[in-house]
């Protein structure tokens, strides 16, 4: 037994600093939360005993500045700092600088993540103790590209220094690795300070499992078996569950023993994660080590009632483990989806800004890790995930059944999310059947985009209508009428102009009494009648038929009603809009002369001077916008005449990038 833990500072936000805070709390130890400006009013500042501000919003002046931590953990007399994942959770250094204050780091020591954080280390590590690993090789991008003609394509790069799916990128042909090569080792600077890229030979429709470790001080390592985290897009996970689909008890044991094996040698202490891809013949290679908690462990959790935060915690304060391996059974099926802000309809666009409506499903057995309870702004500067949906169920198919329930009740309005993406993917038939590859959304997007179509027009556009209209003329239970019943709709019969998605309505509504109308909707007549009003969620009767909607208001004379998983946007055009709704000009048009930002975020490269020719199709610039490079296209051949940005500049959206004075052939 070493130093008691009394209070713990963590180096991170979002919904893994909660969920650190809530294990700590359980335990009786205090917590300390480090906070940016732009945090200031987040869930995990609000939950934290303490908190400390430690800088306004650049991740260098905040989350990766490893001073202003460790200074805010002796100024409030922290024992500990817990670092989540991402950050600075896998830095060496950081770990040393902790040693060095006297500080408790929860995590392994800085030498065993010197070798195992690193993907080369690792893998030369694994292929020593004859653990399988594909062949592959590192450096700078002019190294590589000088050893080129020995390269056998397909080739995969990623960060050398770090995981999380940053810059990751497959290569088909030579032709395209420098550009690619040069784009990695950018985000990889930028997310680790470390260039330094790794190229390896990729491996076709592979799987993607990984197991979980536990090691103490005194060299006791166990395993809490395995995540399927093979459903990614853009090499992100999306979807993990556990047990693997995949795996079959032999195969299941080899990996198992593999990845203790690879964490006795290391000696590892604490929780960390080896993973694997599986290909078609289901052999196995070591694909690198988390050497810190992963997003995904909740679904650990689940199945094996582990807290993995509590034993993090136990295991730093020099317990040894209280769990042998002959212990740990897996029990029932946990699956997890990871709800983004982005917009699927838009080649996956970040979608930053506010929340209007924040609504949990009120579905029994499931868990939601989120960094926010409320309706909140979410910040470009950071990472896209807003939250995580855990179910568990006594099989696979009953897990799925509830998590496609649970994705249709989570209700986000204001911006847009992957909700109805993953509500497509967790019901589609290679998912249910687990004939999946790591391509799976690369190869079925375009098909799972027209499915959410489809499921949306399947839904009559009176029905949100209706549910607005009953919404506005009708007060909340033990509330006085609002103002559109008190002034706007004081006659029995009125109409109401609507514009839904683009088309617009005309609405005839007769007042019978105050929760029952018949509405004409284009000369179809509709009896309706409120049930229940609460805030912003209604029930309402529909020529017998019974319907919930959710409604929030947007800016101006914007509505957002959700009903059957969708979200349908409504404005009444014979309202004024608020003087704040600003009409933006169409952007990156063939025609335009000016070059707007589609979105808050960074200017991190900017690739043209004023005076320089452009070709359609050329990359102007590049905003990173929620942790992703975003291209600003060229619409058509022109002139560069005016550049209002520098590298580094923050942005918000409609801002003027770039003019441009197109060239027509004569």
């Amino acid at each position: 037994m070493g130093k008691m833990i009394r209070k713990i500072l963590i180096a991170n936000r979002g919904e893994i600093a909660v969920r650190i805070i809530r294990t700590a709390r359980k335990l009786g130890i205090a917590t300390v939360a480090v906070f940016s400006k732009v945090d200031e009013l987040s869930l995990h500042v609000r939950l934290a005993d303490e908190s400390f501000c430690i800088g306004e919003v650049e991740l260098n002046d905040t989350y990766l500045n490893i001073d202003k931590i460790i200074k805010a953990a002796l100024h409030l007399k922290a024992d500990a700092i817990h670092p989540g994942y991402g950050f600075l959770s896998e830095n060496s250094l950081f770990v040393e600088a902790c040693k060095k204050a006297g500080i408790i780091f929860i995590g392994p020591d800085s030498a065993v993540m010197h070798t195992m954080g690193n993907k080369i280390r690792a893998r030369e590590f694994a292929k020593k103790l004859n653990v399988p690993v594909t062949e592959g090789m590192t450096g700078h991008p002019d190294e590589i590209l000088a050893k080129a003609e020995k390269i056998d394509y397909p080739v995969l790069i990623k960060a050398a220094a770090g995981g999380g799916g940053k810059g990751m990128q497959i290569v088909y042909k030579k032709e395209d690795l420098a550009g690619a090569l040069e784009s990695a080792s950018r985000q990889a600077k930028a997310y680790f300070d470390d260039e330094t890229v790794y190229l390896e030979k990729y491996i076709e429709n592979p799987r993607h499992i990984e197991f979980q470790i536990l090691g103490d001080q005194e060299g006791n390592v166990i395993h809490l078996f395995e995540r399927e985290c093979t459903i990614q897009r853009r090499y992100q996970k999306i979807i993990e569950e556990s047990p693997s689909p995949t795996l079959t008890p032999e195969i299941r044991m080899k990996m198992g023993e593999a990845a203790v094996r690879i964490g006795k040698e290391i000696n590892y202490t604490n929780a960390g994660t080896v993973e694997f891809l599986v290909d078609q013949n289901m052999d196995f290679y070591f694909l690198e080590m988390n050497t810190r908690i992963q997003v995904e462990h909740p679904v650990t959790e689940l199945v094996t009632g582990v807290d993995m935060v509590e034993e993090q915690i136990r295991i730093a304060e020099g317990n040894p483990l209280r769990i042998k391996q002959e212990d740990v059974h897996q029990n029932g099926h946990a699956i997890e989806c990871r709800i983004y802000a982005e917009d699927p309809e838009n080649n996956f666009r970040p979608s930053p800004g506010n929340i209007t409506l924040y609504h949990t499903p009120e579905i029994p057995g499931i868990r939601i890790d989120a960094g926010i309870d409320t309706e909140t702004e979410i910040s470009s500067a950071f990472d896209p995930m807003i939250s995580k949906l855990i179910v568990w169920s006594n099989d696979r198919e009953e897990a799925i059944t509830k998590m496609a329930s649970a994705l249709k009740n989570y209700i986000i309005h204001g911006i847009k999310t992957n909700l109805p993406y993953l509500a497509q993917v967790i019901e589609h038939p290679l998912f249910l059947t687990n004939d999946i590859s790591t391509h799976f959304c690369e190869d079925h997007t375009g098909s799972i985009l027209e499915a959410i179509l489809r499921t949306r027009n399947e839904i009559p556009v009176q029905f949100p209508i209706t549910g607005l209209i009953l919404s506005e003329l009708t007060p909340e239970q033990n509330q006085q009428e609002n103002v559109w019943v008190s002034t706007g709709f004081w006659r029995n019969i009125t109409q109401i102009p609507f514009i839904c998605e683009n088309i617009p309505y005309i609405v005839r509504v007769k007042r019978r009494s105050s929760t029952n109308f018949l509405l004409d909707f284009q000369e179809v007549p509709m009896e309706t009648e409120v049930i229940l009003k609460e805030k912003n969620r209604l029930t309402f009767r529909l020529n017998g038929d019974i319907f919930t909607v959710f409604l929030s208001r947007g800016a101006g004379t914007l509505n957002h009603v959700s009903l059957g998983g969708q979200i349908f946007d409504i404005r009444r055009t014979d309202v004024l809009p608020d003087s704040g709704e600003v009409s933006l000009p169409e952007m990156n048009t063939d025609h335009a002369s000016e070059i707007f930002s589609p979105m808050p975020g960074k200017v991190i490269r900017i690739n043209v001077n004023e005076g320089d020719e452009v070709d359609k199709g050329s990359v102007l610039m590049i905003i990173e916008a929620m942790k992703m490079e975003n291209l600003i296209i060229a619409p058509g051949k022109a002139v560069v005449r005016k550049i209002h940005v520098e590298v580094n500049d923050r942005i918000e959206p409609g801002l003027i990038l770039i003019n441009l004075e197109k060239i027509t052939s004569n």
